[in-house]
């Protein structure tokens, strides 16, 4: 008879822990979907980028922010070059040191993405990028700099719809215009004016490769003081530049108007 009760028990527990574990799962899964879907559902409008340029960015408020906060004079400096323009050397400069691939994927290097998730696994910690000219473009926009998942997430759809809408020459003309090039410089012009006193239109390989070895951290990296490491990295990205060449504007133009044209049919 004892032995009959403390069967049955034993059985309510097991019963009673399978229907918290059920509920905990549920309760899980269902945050997960809401913040999904609040995500995706409050992603900005990337349209009207095809003929607009941006006035500002997240980044850059939040930079200017920054600077308030510490009582100090908020700084932008910032001019606008169109693609065509821009000096063929310093495309395949920033090309070669962010985004090899940048030609071939589709907003995400699915390939970088999963070593980057391997490493960040071992390691138990989000450390290494592998964020495309793209992702960075889309962060650069509308986020912030924070390595939060869900953050993640929303790079990662908004930089699909910016693939989806814009040309490639697009995406990168708005890359080369925005991001940061030092304190308070942004986009190519700018910091080609600041550094080299000209337009960048006329950089040459070596300028071009100093430029782009400061944007992994370009409040750091000065191309007018260069340093051992930026000094490295201008070397590898001249190595590779001889081996990687720019594709013409106008062609890239012309291979993206008809993929829409298929897209379309």
């Amino acid at each position: 008879m004892g032995e009959s009760v403390r069967k049955s028990s034993t059985r309510d527990r097991g019963r009673r822990s399978l229907k918290s574990i059920r509920t905990w799962c549920a309760a899980v899964l269902a945050t997960l979907f809401g913040c999904v879907a609040y995500a995706y559902l409050t992603l900005p409008d990337v349209r009207p980028l095809r003929t607009v340029n941006p006035v500002s960015t997240a980044f850059i408020e939040l930079r200017l922010d920054e600077a308030r906060a510490t009582d100090q004079t908020p700084k932008h400096v910032q001019r606008w070059i169109a693609y065509r323009r821009v000096s063929p050397a310093l495309t395949r400069a920033v090309l070669v040191a962010e985004d090899a691939a940048f030609w071939q994927h589709e907003g995400v290097d699915y390939d970088e993405l999963q070593k980057s998730i391997e490493l960040d696994w071992a390691r138990g910690q989000l450390t290494r990028g592998a964020s495309t000219i793209t992702q960075q473009l889309a962060k650069n926009l509308y986020l912030s700099p924070s390595r939060n998942p869900l953050r993640k997430f929303r790079e990662l759809i908004i930089a699909r719809r910016l693939e989806a809408e814009l040309s490639k020459t697009r995406i990168l003309e708005l890359y080369l215009n925005v991001i940061e090039w030092g304190d308070g410089i942004y986009g190519a012009e700018a910091a080609s004016q600041v550094y080299f006193h000209k337009s960048a239109a006329t950089l040459n390989a070596n300028e071009a490769a100093l430029l782009a070895g400061a944007i992994i951290n370009p409040r750091v990296m000065n191309p007018i003081k260069v340093t051992a490491r930026l000094n490295r990295r201008q070397q590898i990205i001249l190595r590779r530049m001889g081996e990687s060449v720019a594709p013409v504007a106008h062609a890239i133009e012309r291979v993206d108007q008809v993929e829409r044209k298929d897209a379309q049919k």
